[in-house]
């Protein structure tokens, strides 16, 4: 994000501008009309001097109806322990697991580390999904084609609405749009958010779109294809794919796509190249890999924005990026390994949750130590679990991504 300059700030602008004042001002202290004259334009001349020395600053637009960026150095400021919305501010805390080979949603009450409730879906779900305005869970039901709300201030599902293809679902940051990644259709499709009328799809030449995020400023998002190893670059106004690349890895398989804090930088997780891809958003160059380890797959931001836990489900870890510093910094191990899949981190930024894909499984860490807290058994190929509520003014989707 770029700063508004209101006002000129360098000393030699400020010097100029003071004497183009100082010569108006000696306008109205004279007798003679030619002397007025000659000061008034001096004066004038001056002040298009000072005027020119002001740097001209080129703030492109945010997306339109996108509520502002809180602070244009954390994306995430609204995201802090406490910071919960009035829309979320009274429903229970819980954790909802979506079971792959199940079709059923396991429910875990995070106080206790028990599951509470057992909820069944359709065909196939792979993510619980919350909506932009916060008020309903989407469970994406893969194969089945629906998805199956659920109000998270009962925790009781309703009647499921026909959506093909659902393998991921986003939202528009103005709220505008639900995007689905028909993964296995290579389609893009935009739809109503509450609805989910088609109102515009969008056929991709890659395969396997399932995961994005969004630029600081809402124009763009990046959509990881796992299936041929590629990145898109879409404009979420026009919802047309503005640039696609290849990853330079022979078997490449891109997975989770989180942005870093100051809007500058895109990660994206590769569970074949075991590690995640660093892009610039803007310039779409060829990204760099940085390694974290077997089947690097999820990642998600730190309550404090300074660290990103990430993933790695083929060697049972989990590796800690330090914006900061940027590098990783630590690496957890799961005591009795495991498959640390998909998941979100609590409201109060203490635990890390993940599901264990291969494990029928649910993994619960402390954040400050990687301490394993409680490992859970739900259902068969447990995936994009959601940890609900969150803090946050509206969600862009996934397993939780608020902003």
């Amino acid at each position: 994000m770029h700063h508004r300059t209101p006002f000129p700030t360098t000393r030699a602008t400020a010097l100029l501008l003071a004497a183009a004042l100082a010569l108006l001002a000696g306008c109205g202290g004279s007798d003679s009309g030619s002397g007025d004259s000659a000061r008034a334009e001096a004066a004038a001349a001056a002040a298009s001097k000072a005027a020119a020395a002001v740097p001209k600053v080129v703030v492109p637009p945010g997306l339109p109806g996108m509520p502002p960026v809180q602070d244009p150095k954390d994306i995430y400021a609204a995201d802090r322990p406490g910071m919960l919305s009035p829309v979320v501010r009274n429903f229970p805390s819980r954790v909802y697991v979506p079971n792959t080979h199940s079709d059923t949603v396991t429910v875990i009450d995070p106080a206790t580390y028990k599951v509470i409730d057992t909820i069944d879906v359709g065909r196939q779900p792979q993510h619980v999904v919350p909506s932009w305005d916060l008020k309903t869970l989407w469970v994406n039901n893969n194969r089945g084609h629906t998805l199956t709300p659920i109000d998270p201030a009962t925790g009781k599902a309703g009647e499921p609405v026909d959506v093909h293809d659902p393998y991921n679902l986003y939202f528009t940051p103005n709220g505008k749009y639900a995007i689905v990644m028909a993964s296995l259709d290579r389609e893009l499709v935009f739809r109503d958010p509450h609805t989910m009328k088609i109102l515009k799809t969008e056929p991709v030449t890659c395969a396997g779109v399932n995961h994005a995020d969004f630029s600081a400023d809402g124009r763009y998002f990046i959509v990881s294809c796992e299936f041929s190893g590629e990145l898109l670059k879409v404009d979420t106004e026009k919802m047309e794919v503005i640039g696609q690349q290849e990853l330079d890895f022979d078997g490449a398989m891109p997975q989770d796509v989180k942005i870093s804090p100051d809007g500058r930088t895109f990660y994206i997780a590769d569970m074949m190249a075991h590690g995640m891809w660093v892009l610039d958003g803007e310039k779409f160059t060829a990204p760099k890999l940085l390694p974290t380890g077997k089947g690097c797959h999820g990642l998600y931001v730190s309550r404090n924005s300074k660290e990103m836990y990430i993933s790695n489900r083929g060697e049972g870890t989990v590796s800690i990026f330090d914006f900061t510093k940027n590098r990783l910094t630590k690496k957890w191990y799961l005591p009795d390994g495991g498959s640390p899949d998909m998941g979100g981190v609590s409201a109060d930024g203490k635990v890390l949750w993940l599901s264990g894909r291969y494990d029928s499984e649910v993994y619960a860490l402390d954040t400050t130590t990687g301490k394993e807290l409680a490992r859970i058994p739900v259902g068969g190929g447990p995936h994009g679990l959601a940890v609900y509520p969150q803090p946050g003014r509206y969600s862009l989707g996934h397993t939780g991504v608020f902003r």
